[in-house]
């Protein structure tokens, strides 16, 4: 009796049932405490998933209230607050998080039933390849630290070796972590790993804080060497013990610092993003119809002059960032550099405005649905391409307020002031027309599969009209070869020439074939689009090169909102510093965000 009431399927197993595969594992929800003591199982588990959603929250906005805290004391109060003392709270945090990590990898993960379901829109490859590019970055500039901070190792105390050793740890194990994992929908001990998972957000949050606040390095490093300068300078005065004894040294450990930094704050919110993601899906449970719906693969058809302009923008943009680079390196930009520079923003920044509200018009006459089906990396991507857009369009406001208030008219102030309204008016075109088409669903026509067939069967027939001919006569002269016995080793000789041009002419022949095809197929292709379509399409590219462009030019180094000195004079050096730091690293971040996103509308366009 026991045995039949023990084999028998619960109520909520029953249910999903139907939509479930036949070779999935089913999990016995009532064998739960908290399933046998409700009265509707489905509304239980979410309610218990809201509270746990809650309760990780907070969680994190204390940890994050509490980093931040110690931060702005530092910042205020240099006395009672220390850079170590912030590092030890990270250092703490970091070390909580790696042994989360490693029990989900070790345990969690490993359980029965643990990872049913996994998100295919979650982790996209762009974004992991992102994480693998930022942490590499971040620990070679964790490396340039240790580097640094053990060539003075008298006059530096053990947190400051320390840190960047547990960081390195840290954003190794994190990077393992995303690049497996960043799709899992974990269906086993949900409080807990909503716990860590909020923890890790809240971590990679303050070192990101911590990274735009905190200029105290580059300032030692520029004394350390101005101080090495002085004493080749003076070589009476040896009496300091934490001078850097070796200027070669110095300059690289300082230049790969500050060439890595960006990289690192960029990671950091990456990091951040994927985990949110991860947290949303903590006990989400993914239909086996849309688990098993193919996603539109990125296929380079039907685009012609969208390569064409986006490829001649990120040509120019190079030539003007290499331009810029040299003129840099002699610390004193010239004025026709930076003119140079801020022309170059001045004729992109329209031209992507003016695609990017033809392609907001497209989308309004379009007949496409929306996609209102639940999907926490869309939610997401528009969040953050609000957010992250907040960090350009401050900057640009703060500028706007400096040139307008400064009054002085000159050609390169002008230049800088119609750089900051276009950046502005570019950021809210560019997200309307993402966030549009993101929402946008993706219908696969059956009549473009047709003509798919069509097209193959058309440029199968369309074959070289002498390749029959070429065969048989290949065929009449090898079957013409003597096969005499006292003339083998000529006639072989003659066989291999004529087997030689054979697989010349043969290669020719397929070369020519396979050419025919492809401009058959791409001319084909592109004629079938629909005029809205093909502009879409065109205008999505162009966006996407001009965005890469856009994104290389701040990352590796050129800032001349920052160098061109006119909002640093008004503002104040320290100032300054924490706008740029803030801003500049979400500007970065919104343009690789951008990318991911615009190749999303290109392949559903």
């Amino acid at each position: 009796m026991s045995d039949k009431k023990d084999s028998k399927p619960c109520h909520h197993c029953q249910g999903r049932s139907a939509s479930l595969p036949a070779d999935t594992a089913t999990i016995h929800y009532e064998k739960f405490w908290l399933y046998r003591h409700c009265s509707s199982v489905e509304q239980s588990h979410r309610q218990a998933q809201k509270a746990g959603q809650l309760f990780s929250g907070l969680l994190a906005m204390n940890v994050v209230f509490l980093g931040s805290a110690f931060i702005s004391s530092m910042i205020f109060n240099r006395v009672a607050i220390t850079l170590a003392d912030v590092w030890i709270l990270l250092s703490v945090l970091k070390v909580l998080c790696v042994f989360w990590v490693i029990y989900y990898l070790m345990g969690t993960s490993r359980k029965p039933h643990a990872v049913l379901y996994r998100d295919s829109h979650a982790g996209p490859i762009w974004v992991r390849g992102s994480v693998l590019l930022f942490g590499s970055c971040s620990i070679l500039l964790n490396v340039f630290e240790v580097g640094y901070s053990t060539i003075l190792v008298r006059c530096k105390s053990n947190v400051e070796i320390m840190f960047p050793v547990v960081a390195i740890l840290f954003i190794g194990t994190q990077i393992y972590f995303l690049w497996h994992h960043s799709k899992d929908c974990i269906q086993v001990q949900h409080n807990f790993t909503r716990c860590g998972l909020m923890v890790a957000i809240a971590t990679n949050l303050l070192e990101w804080l911590l990274s735009v606040t905190n200029d105290s390095l580059h300032m030692e490093m520029e004394s350390q060497l101005r101080e090495v300068e002085q004493r080749f300078i003076a070589p009476g005065n040896e009496t300091a013990l934490c001078v850097c004894p070796n200027t070669t040294i110095c300059r690289v450990f300082q230049e790969g610092y500050i060439l890595l930094y960006p990289f690192n704050t960029e990671y950091s919110l990456v990091c951040s993003s994927m985990l949110y993601v991860i947290w949303k899906n903590v006990g989400r449970t993914i239909s086996h119809h849309h688990s098993l719906e193919k996603r539109p693969k990125f296929k380079l058809k039907g685009v012609l002059f969208g390569p064409v302009l986006g490829t001649s923008a990120v040509i120019i943009g190079t030539c003007v960032f290499m331009m810029y680079q040299i003129q840099a390196a002699t610390l004193d930009p010239s004025r026709q550099v930076l003119v140079i520079y801020f022309t170059y923003y001045i004729v992109l920044l329209p031209l992507m405005s003016v695609c990017a509200v033809v392609g907001t018009l497209i989308h309004a006459l379009e007949k496409k649905e929306l996609d209102t089906v639940q999907n926490p990396t869309r939610s997401l991507d528009a969040v953050l391409l609000m957010g992250a857009a907040l960090g350009q369009i401050g900057m640009s406001y703060f500028s706007i307020v400096a040139l307008i208030a400064s009054n002085r008219r000159d050609l390169l102030n002008r230049l800088a002031l119609a750089y900051s309204v276009l950046i502005i008016i570019q950021n809210i075109t560019q997200n309307v027309f993402v966030i549009d088409g993101l929402h946008r669903r993706h219908v696969v026509a059956a009549d473009e599969a047709k003509h798919a067939r069509r097209c193959e069967q058309h440029t199968v027939a369309a074959e070289l009209p002498g390749e029959e001919e070429s065969t048989q006569d290949s065929v009449q002269e090898h079957s013409q070869t003597p096969p005499a016995k006292e003339e083998k080793e000529e006639d072989s000789k003659e066989v291999q020439n004529c087997e030689a041009c054979r697989q010349r002419r043969m290669s020719v022949l397929e070369l020519g074939q396979e050419i025919r095809k492809v401009s058959l197929s791409y001319i084909h292709t592109y004629s079938h689009l629909t005029w809205k379509r093909r502009v879409l399409r065109e205008i999505s590219f162009f966006l996407v090169l001009s965005n890469i462009i856009l994104w290389i030019m701040p990352t590796f180094g050129s800032h001349p909102i920052f160098e061109n000195g006119m909002e640093r004079s008004f503002y104040g050096y320290s100032t300054w510093f924490v706008i740029v730091n803030f801003g500049l690293p979400l500007s970065v971040f919104y343009r690789m965000h951008s990318i991911g996103a615009l190749l999303e509308v290109y392949v559903t366009a």
